[in-house]
Protein backbone atom coordinates (compact mmCIF):
# COMPACT_ATOMS: atom_id res chain seq x y z
CA UNK A 1 0.00 0.00 0.00
CA UNK A 2 1.39 3.49 -0.90
CA UNK A 3 0.37 6.64 1.32
CA UNK A 4 -0.48 9.12 -0.87
CA UNK A 5 0.62 11.72 0.69
CA UNK A 6 4.12 10.39 0.78
CA UNK A 7 3.73 9.91 -3.03
CA UNK A 8 2.40 13.71 -3.30
CA UNK A 9 5.93 14.70 -1.06
CA UNK A 10 7.81 12.53 -3.64
CA UNK A 11 6.20 13.68 -6.62
CA UNK A 12 7.25 17.60 -5.40
CA UNK A 13 10.49 16.87 -4.96
CA UNK A 14 11.02 14.85 -8.33
CA UNK A 15 9.13 17.88 -10.39
CA UNK A 16 10.87 20.74 -7.99
CA UNK A 17 14.33 19.06 -7.47
CA UNK A 18 15.15 19.76 -4.07
CA UNK A 19 13.09 19.16 -0.68
CA UNK A 20 13.32 22.57 0.12
CA UNK A 21 11.52 23.78 -2.91
CA UNK A 22 8.86 20.75 -2.29
CA UNK A 23 7.83 21.75 0.95
CA UNK A 24 7.30 25.29 0.12
CA UNK A 25 5.24 24.01 -2.58
CA UNK A 26 3.31 21.60 -0.42
CA UNK A 27 3.36 24.25 2.65
CA UNK A 28 5.14 21.44 4.94
CA UNK A 29 8.83 21.44 6.40
CA UNK A 30 11.60 20.09 5.06
CA UNK A 31 11.95 17.81 7.70
CA UNK A 32 8.36 16.45 7.43
CA UNK A 33 8.85 15.79 3.27
CA UNK A 34 12.50 14.03 4.01
CA UNK A 35 10.32 11.59 6.39
CA UNK A 36 7.55 11.06 3.63
CA UNK A 37 10.40 10.38 1.08
CA UNK A 38 12.39 7.83 3.58
CA UNK A 39 9.37 6.27 4.71
CA UNK A 40 8.09 5.67 0.85
CA UNK A 41 12.13 4.65 0.32
CA UNK A 42 10.90 1.84 3.29
CA UNK A 43 7.94 0.46 1.51
CA UNK A 44 9.43 0.13 -2.15
CA UNK A 45 12.66 -1.05 -0.27
CA UNK A 46 14.55 0.76 -3.26
CA UNK A 47 16.32 3.90 -2.98
CA UNK A 48 14.76 6.94 -4.84
CA UNK A 49 16.64 9.61 -5.17
CA UNK A 50 20.67 10.25 -5.26
CA UNK A 51 21.11 12.97 -2.81
CA UNK A 52 24.54 15.10 -2.65
CA UNK A 53 24.84 18.55 -1.05
CA UNK A 54 24.29 20.13 -4.06
CA UNK A 55 21.46 18.26 -5.74
CA UNK A 56 18.77 15.83 -5.73
CA UNK A 57 18.46 13.16 -8.42
CA UNK A 58 16.12 10.29 -9.42
CA UNK A 59 17.66 7.25 -9.74
CA UNK A 60 16.17 4.66 -12.10
CA UNK A 61 13.86 3.29 -9.32
CA UNK A 62 12.55 6.76 -8.87
CA UNK A 63 11.80 7.33 -12.62
CA UNK A 64 9.98 4.28 -12.68
CA UNK A 65 8.24 5.28 -9.50
CA UNK A 66 7.50 8.41 -11.21
CA UNK A 67 4.29 7.20 -13.50
CA UNK A 68 3.45 4.71 -10.52
CA UNK A 69 3.07 7.65 -8.28
CA UNK A 70 1.26 9.97 -11.10
CA UNK A 71 -1.37 6.99 -11.78
CA UNK A 72 -1.59 6.07 -8.40
CA UNK A 73 -2.89 9.86 -7.27
CA UNK A 74 -5.06 10.11 -10.16
CA UNK A 75 -7.08 7.37 -9.33
CA UNK A 76 -7.43 8.61 -5.48
CA UNK A 77 -8.45 12.16 -6.67
CA UNK A 78 -11.26 10.58 -9.09
CA UNK A 79 -12.15 7.98 -6.01
CA UNK A 80 -12.73 11.07 -3.81
CA UNK A 81 -14.47 13.00 -6.64
CA UNK A 82 -17.02 10.56 -6.89
CA UNK A 83 -17.94 9.61 -3.40
CA UNK A 84 -17.78 12.89 -1.79
CA UNK A 85 -21.54 13.37 -3.38
CA UNK A 86 -20.61 16.71 -4.42
CA UNK A 87 -18.95 17.13 -7.72
CA UNK A 88 -16.85 19.89 -8.72
CA UNK A 89 -18.81 22.32 -10.71
CA UNK A 90 -18.02 25.65 -12.22
CA UNK A 91 -15.88 27.48 -14.47
CA UNK A 92 -12.04 28.25 -14.66
CA UNK A 93 -10.15 30.52 -16.87
CA UNK A 94 -7.00 28.66 -17.43
CA UNK A 95 -3.65 30.99 -18.69
CA UNK A 96 -0.83 28.42 -20.16
CA UNK A 97 2.38 30.17 -21.79
CA UNK A 98 3.33 29.02 -25.13
CA UNK A 99 6.17 27.20 -24.21
CA UNK A 100 3.43 23.68 -23.40
CA UNK A 101 2.36 23.84 -26.08
CA UNK A 102 5.00 21.36 -27.57
CA UNK A 103 4.43 19.41 -24.00
CA UNK A 104 1.69 16.64 -23.05
CA UNK A 105 -0.39 19.13 -21.36
CA UNK A 106 -3.07 18.87 -23.88
CA UNK A 107 -3.16 15.19 -22.61
CA UNK A 108 -3.18 16.21 -19.19
CA UNK A 109 -6.24 19.08 -19.71
CA UNK A 110 -7.78 15.79 -21.25
CA UNK A 111 -7.52 14.01 -18.37
CA UNK A 112 -8.83 16.60 -15.87
CA UNK A 113 -12.11 16.88 -18.14
CA UNK A 114 -12.59 13.49 -18.08
CA UNK A 115 -12.33 13.40 -14.67
CA UNK A 116 -14.95 16.38 -14.19
CA UNK A 117 -17.21 16.88 -16.87
CA UNK A 118 -19.17 19.53 -14.93
CA UNK A 119 -16.08 22.11 -15.56
CA UNK A 120 -16.27 24.68 -17.52
CA UNK A 121 -12.48 24.72 -18.91
CA UNK A 122 -11.56 28.04 -20.69
CA UNK A 123 -7.86 28.00 -22.17
CA UNK A 124 -5.60 31.01 -23.09
CA UNK A 125 -2.26 30.45 -25.08
CA UNK A 126 0.63 33.21 -24.67
CA UNK A 127 3.27 34.66 -22.70
CA UNK A 128 3.97 34.73 -19.45
CA UNK A 129 3.66 38.13 -18.59
CA UNK A 130 0.87 38.69 -20.57
CA UNK A 131 -0.79 35.90 -18.73
CA UNK A 132 -0.05 37.66 -15.32
CA UNK A 133 -1.14 40.98 -16.44
CA UNK A 134 -4.89 39.32 -16.92
CA UNK A 135 -4.24 37.25 -13.74
CA UNK A 136 -3.96 40.49 -12.00
CA UNK A 137 -7.04 42.28 -14.23
CA UNK A 138 -9.42 39.07 -13.12
CA UNK A 139 -9.38 37.79 -16.51
CA UNK A 140 -7.66 34.67 -15.72
CA UNK A 141 -8.17 32.16 -12.55
CA UNK A 142 -4.99 30.29 -13.07
CA UNK A 143 -1.93 30.88 -14.53
CA UNK A 144 1.05 28.04 -15.95
CA UNK A 145 3.89 29.99 -16.78
CA UNK A 146 7.80 31.67 -16.46
CA UNK A 147 8.91 33.56 -13.68
CA UNK A 148 12.63 34.64 -12.65
CA UNK A 149 14.22 33.02 -9.24
CA UNK A 150 13.74 36.58 -7.83
CA UNK A 151 9.91 36.35 -8.80
CA UNK A 152 10.21 39.04 -11.27
CA UNK A 153 8.20 37.92 -14.30
CA UNK A 154 9.10 40.45 -17.05
CA UNK A 155 7.69 43.58 -14.69
CA UNK A 156 4.61 41.69 -13.49
CA UNK A 157 3.37 38.46 -12.02
CA UNK A 158 3.89 37.17 -8.49
CA UNK A 159 6.24 37.83 -5.76
CA UNK A 160 9.09 35.40 -4.29
CA UNK A 161 7.23 32.89 -2.56
CA UNK A 162 4.01 34.15 -2.67
CA UNK A 163 1.50 32.07 -0.80
CA UNK A 164 -0.75 32.01 -3.79
CA UNK A 165 2.09 30.93 -6.45
CA UNK A 166 3.49 27.54 -6.26
CA UNK A 167 6.45 26.08 -7.83
CA UNK A 168 5.96 23.53 -10.67
CA UNK A 169 10.05 23.05 -11.43
CA UNK A 170 13.20 24.97 -11.90
CA UNK A 171 14.91 24.62 -14.98
CA UNK A 172 17.80 27.01 -16.82
CA UNK A 173 18.14 29.66 -19.44
CA UNK A 174 20.12 28.98 -22.59
CA UNK A 175 20.82 30.04 -25.81
CA UNK A 176 19.70 27.96 -28.69
CA UNK A 177 19.86 27.90 -32.69
CA UNK A 178 19.73 26.03 -35.81
CA UNK A 179 21.91 22.81 -35.74
CA UNK A 180 24.55 24.38 -37.93
CA UNK A 181 24.23 28.41 -36.23
CA UNK A 182 27.53 29.58 -35.07
CA UNK A 183 27.89 33.11 -33.68
CA UNK A 184 30.50 35.77 -34.96
CA UNK A 185 32.02 37.33 -31.85
CA UNK A 186 32.97 39.76 -34.08
CA UNK A 187 29.70 41.18 -34.90
CA UNK A 188 26.31 42.18 -32.73
CA UNK A 189 24.43 39.48 -31.34
CA UNK A 190 21.36 38.73 -33.87
CA UNK A 191 18.65 38.28 -30.96
CA UNK A 192 15.12 36.48 -32.03
CA UNK A 193 12.88 37.75 -29.27
CA UNK A 194 9.11 38.20 -28.39
CA UNK A 195 7.60 41.56 -28.01
CA UNK A 196 7.45 42.84 -24.70
CA UNK A 197 6.67 42.26 -22.00
CA UNK A 198 8.58 39.32 -22.16
CA UNK A 199 10.40 37.38 -19.49
CA UNK A 200 13.05 35.83 -21.80
CA UNK A 201 13.15 39.11 -23.78
CA UNK A 202 14.08 41.41 -20.83
CA UNK A 203 16.32 38.19 -19.39
CA UNK A 204 18.48 38.23 -22.40
CA UNK A 205 19.01 41.79 -23.12
CA UNK A 206 19.81 42.69 -19.45
CA UNK A 207 22.43 39.82 -19.51
CA UNK A 208 24.14 41.19 -22.81
CA UNK A 209 23.97 44.84 -21.32
CA UNK A 210 25.81 43.32 -18.24
CA UNK A 211 28.29 41.42 -19.92
CA UNK A 212 29.18 44.46 -22.05
CA UNK A 213 28.24 42.36 -25.69
CA UNK A 214 26.20 44.78 -28.79
CA UNK A 215 23.16 43.16 -29.75
CA UNK A 216 20.58 43.97 -32.56
CA UNK A 217 17.02 42.46 -33.09
CA UNK A 218 17.24 40.08 -35.90
CA UNK A 219 13.21 39.01 -35.68
CA UNK A 220 10.71 39.70 -33.62
CA UNK A 221 7.80 37.10 -33.02
CA UNK A 222 4.75 36.89 -30.62
CA UNK A 223 4.42 33.62 -31.09
CA UNK A 224 6.79 30.00 -30.60
CA UNK A 225 6.07 29.34 -34.24
CA UNK A 226 7.50 32.41 -34.95
CA UNK A 227 10.40 31.93 -33.59
CA UNK A 228 11.80 28.37 -34.06
CA UNK A 229 11.25 29.06 -37.95
CA UNK A 230 13.36 32.15 -37.70
CA UNK A 231 15.98 30.34 -35.71
CA UNK A 232 15.73 27.60 -37.64
CA UNK A 233 16.88 30.15 -40.76
CA UNK A 234 19.46 30.61 -39.07
CA UNK A 235 18.75 34.33 -38.10
CA UNK A 236 20.16 34.16 -34.96
CA UNK A 237 19.38 32.99 -31.39
CA UNK A 238 17.14 32.67 -28.91
CA UNK A 239 17.09 32.51 -24.54
CA UNK A 240 15.15 29.81 -24.09
CA UNK A 241 14.29 27.06 -21.33
CA UNK A 242 16.81 24.28 -21.40
CA UNK A 243 14.46 21.39 -20.68
CA UNK A 244 11.74 22.70 -23.53
CA UNK A 245 14.27 23.40 -26.74
CA UNK A 246 11.97 23.21 -29.91
CA UNK A 247 12.66 20.22 -32.10
CA UNK A 248 15.58 21.29 -35.04
CA UNK A 249 17.51 23.70 -32.57
CA UNK A 250 19.81 23.43 -29.64
CA UNK A 251 21.12 24.72 -27.01
CA UNK A 252 25.08 26.85 -28.34
CA UNK A 253 27.57 25.59 -26.12
CA UNK A 254 30.14 27.23 -23.31
CA UNK A 255 32.48 27.71 -25.88
CA UNK A 256 29.81 30.36 -28.17
CA UNK A 257 30.97 32.77 -25.85
CA UNK A 258 27.71 33.87 -25.02
CA UNK A 259 26.75 35.00 -21.36
CA UNK A 260 25.33 32.70 -19.01
CA UNK A 261 21.61 33.50 -18.59
CA UNK A 262 20.74 31.96 -15.70
CA UNK A 263 17.90 29.94 -14.05
CA UNK A 264 14.04 30.15 -14.78
CA UNK A 265 11.27 28.72 -12.98
CA UNK A 266 7.68 27.80 -14.28
CA UNK A 267 5.35 28.36 -11.39
CA UNK A 268 1.21 27.80 -11.01
CA UNK A 269 -0.05 31.30 -9.63
CA UNK A 270 -3.99 32.38 -8.56
CA UNK A 271 -2.18 35.45 -8.16
CA UNK A 272 -3.38 37.22 -4.89
CA UNK A 273 -6.75 34.93 -4.20
CA UNK A 274 -6.52 31.32 -3.32
CA UNK A 275 -7.66 28.69 -5.85
CA UNK A 276 -10.82 27.63 -4.78
CA UNK A 277 -13.48 24.81 -6.58
CA UNK A 278 -12.23 23.91 -10.56
CA UNK A 279 -9.54 26.11 -10.23
CA UNK A 280 -7.78 24.10 -7.24
CA UNK A 281 -9.08 20.72 -8.68
CA UNK A 282 -7.10 22.20 -12.22
CA UNK A 283 -3.89 23.40 -9.89
CA UNK A 284 -3.92 20.22 -7.91
CA UNK A 285 -4.24 17.88 -11.52
CA UNK A 286 -0.93 19.68 -12.75
CA UNK A 287 0.88 19.73 -10.04
CA UNK A 288 0.36 15.74 -9.77
CA UNK A 289 1.02 15.66 -13.69
CA UNK A 290 3.84 18.02 -13.72
CA UNK A 291 6.56 15.53 -15.08
CA UNK A 292 4.57 15.02 -17.83
CA UNK A 293 5.37 18.74 -18.89
CA UNK A 294 9.23 18.38 -19.61
CA UNK A 295 11.88 15.95 -20.78
CA UNK A 296 13.19 13.99 -17.45
CA UNK A 297 16.22 15.41 -15.70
Amino acid sequence: MFDPVQLRSFLAVAQTGGFTRAAQRLGLRQSTVSQHVRRLEETTERRLFHRDTHSVQLTAEGEAMLGFARSILEAHEQAAAYFAGSPVRGRVRFGASEDFVLTELPQLLRTFRRGHPEVDLELTVGRSAVLYEQLADGRLDLVLGKRSPDGSAGGTGPGPGHAADRLVWRDRLVWIGAEDYRPDRGQPVPLIVYPPPSITRTRALDVLDRAGRPWRIACTSASLSGVRAAALAGLGVVAHAQGMIPAGLRALPPQSGLPDLGATEFVLSTGRTTARGPAAALADAILAGGDRLHPPR
